[in-house]
């Protein structure tokens, strides 16, 4: 089985990088994620929180290889209202992945299809494709995805058969 991308394996020396914060406009938080995906974070999500005294905040999580810390650190105190970060070591397990493409009524479109010990058991529609396609065509969004898994699912059955 060949892939696009990694084969499945388990990174032991990646970060799980936390900043709290209660002071900070909650607008900059799109544009610090997207920045810190830029620099190469893995993964960037928040949490809302109650901080002390009761004041109501969010957690900034970023996972990031630990060889990427200097730059990540830059932007969230550059970025953010923080003045600490937290740092714990954290294992992650990735699944083999590829793309594959499917056929619809709107033309090719890309599967990202994951594999656990060379089986299937994940796949999702590409989410900017199908955007972009709902915005042109003027369809729903969820008119393409559906779209896309069942082209996806005729074609693993064409497959197998």
């Amino acid at each position: 089985m060949s892939f696009d991308h990694r084969e499945e394996h388990i990174d032991h020396e990646m970060l799980l990088i936390q900043a709290n914060l209660d002071d900070m406009n909650p607008e900059w938080v799109s544009y610090i994620m997207d920045k810190l995906f830029d620099y190469g974070a893995n993964d960037v999500y928040i949490v809302p929180i109650i901080m002390k005294r009761g004041r109501p905040g969010i957690m900034l999580n970023v996972l990031v290889e630990a060889e990427l810390l200097t730059k990540v650190e830059e932007v969230i105190f550059s970025e953010t209202t923080t003045l600490g970060i937290r740092y714990l070591h954290a294992s992650c397990h990735r699944l083999a992945r590829e793309f594959q493409q499917v056929h619809t009524r709107w033309g090719p479109l890309q599967v990202k299809v994951g594999y656990h010990q060379e089986k299937l058991v994940q796949y999702a529609p590409e989410f900017k494709e199908c955007e972009q396609v709902a915005k042109q065509y003027q369809v729903p969004l969820k008119q393409v995805y559906d779209e896309v898994r069942k082209q996806f699912i005729e074609s693993q059955k064409n497959a197998s058969s």
